[in-house]
């Protein structure tokens, strides 16, 4: 599944009326940083992350994760949260369903 498709699928479920939360880790760590340049062949979700986040969308990146990728929580997009594995496990918890995309 793409990334771009990953995220058309979490606003699709967003207009249903789903509470919706991502976690970025591993390499997709990376697509919290703001201000990546967009090119044809590779997307940058930062404009549709904003968008999300505005519909109520918790956003979160392991922090681990990025500092390992060389990226600071100066550089993350704002309202993006930086946390640890204890956040994704607590909302896996308390969730109906859990959509994992990905996964090294």
């Amino acid at each position: 599944m793409s990334y771009d498709f990953a995220l058309k699928l979490a606003e699709a479920a967003v207009n249903k009326g789903h509470k919706v939360n991502i976690w970025f880790s591993g390499n997709a760590a990376g697509s919290v940083k703001a201000h990546q340049k967009h090119l044809k062949d590779y997307s940058t979700g930062e404009k549709h992350l904003k968008a999300l986040i505005e519909k109520g969308v918790e956003i979160c990146t392991c922090e681990a994760c990025a500092v390992a990728r060389g990226i600071q929580k100066p550089e993350g997009i704002e309202k993006v949260q930086w946390n640890a594995m204890h956040w994704y496990l607590a909302k896996i918890h308390a969730s109906d369903r859990v959509l994992q995309i990905g996964g090294e």
